[in-house]
């Protein structure tokens, strides 16, 4: 690590005076490891991309990204497919890649971490759709894209709750719009490694890369891994809420065995999804199904997910000997 870019999110997580406070120790220790630095502050997904951008454009070997899950998603569309390598200082609310990795928690330690820390290379998940504007589009993703009833819940809650409520608040509005939220069912096309095809009539679909989410939600699809050549998927065909239940106290509980009717767990190389043709004919009604990535809503059914082998060097915590 030669050259470094710090993308700053101001607007990830809570406590302004703290964070500002972590990311100048942060940069002090980067620096103080011989390492050239430039930080720009990002206040939008658009200009942690474009910065992104500009950093692998400019010769920058690392691009850390301060701010959450949100942050290195934006960050990471201009670092796929590249040498330059992602180092995280994890000041978002849930920071689910950062507790997967086992970082620090605050950024300042995060950023030791990093300056001690060694390159991983690995695999990421695509998924290509219809954006909101009604144009063909495509994002990366590290943590979980999701299609269904939790892409419909980024949708219609307000993107500031979380900063203002912290996660408790966040997970209260969740339950009640999810309570009342009324299922789409959508069609569901998907290839195993062995190029074998099924089908599949979903009101959920949930691809995870990640193993381990931190705080209450843990191990949310056992064999789900940044190293895994697949996306490990979860695939509700029901209507049950109760099922859903099921399947969320057993990730909390961190059972292995998770045998609930209507709930499947998948490894696929190709998932695609798209409405059934009942409500692709009616389209005066606005029968969206929306689909989310690292928690930012993306767009809409249709929509293709795969991985894209070797496609991130990512700065890890070197393994302790």
């Amino acid at each position: 690590m030669r050259k470094a870019t710090i993308l700053f999110n101001p607007n990830s997580g809570r406590g302004s005076r703290r964070r500002d406070r972590e990311l100048d120790i942060a940069i002090g220790i980067i620096q103080s490891a011989g390492i050239h630095t430039e930080l720009t502050v990002c206040r939008s997904s658009h200009e942690a991309t474009i910065h992104a951008r500009y950093a692998v454009a400019g010769g920058s070997d690392t691009v850390f990204a301060c701010g959450g899950d949100g942050t290195i998603h934006d960050v990471i569309q201009e670092l796929a497919g590249t040498s330059v390598a992602l180092a995280i200082l994890p000041f978002g609310t849930a920071n689910a890649l950062a507790h997967d990795l086992g970082l620090p928690g605050r950024p300042s330690q995060a950023a030791r971490a990093a300056v001690d820390g060694t390159i991983r290379r690995i695999p990421l998940g695509r998924v290509e759709y219809e954006g909101l504007d009604g144009k063909a589009a495509a994002r990366y993703f590290t943590v979980a894209a999701g299609i269904g009833v939790d892409a419909h819940l980024f949708y219609k809650l307000n993107s500031d709750l979380k900063n203002r409520g912290g996660m408790a608040a966040y997970y209260w509005k969740a339950w009640q719009l999810w309570a009342t939220y009324r299922m789409r069912r959508f069609e569901v096309d998907y290839s195993n490694g062995n190029g074998h095809r099924q089908q599949a009539l979903l009101t959920e679909l949930l691809a995870v890369r990640i193993r381990f989410f931190g705080n209450i939600l843990r191990e949310l699809v056992p064999g789900a891994s940044l190293d895994c050549p697949a996306l490990r998927a979860v695939m509700c065909r029901t209507e049950s809420r109760c099922a859903f239940l099921q399947y969320v106290c057993a990730s909390l509980l961190g059972w292995r065995e998770r045998n609930i009717d209507g709930i499947d767990l998948v490894s696929c190389s190709e998932i695609v999804c798209r409405l059934p043709p009942s409500l692709r004919a009616d389209a005066r009604h606005h029968n969206h199904v929306y689909i989310e990535a690292d928690g930012e809503l993306l767009g809409r059914l249709p929509a293709r997910m795969t991985v894209q082998p070797d496609a991130l060097s990512l700065v890890v915590p070197a393994v302790k000997t």
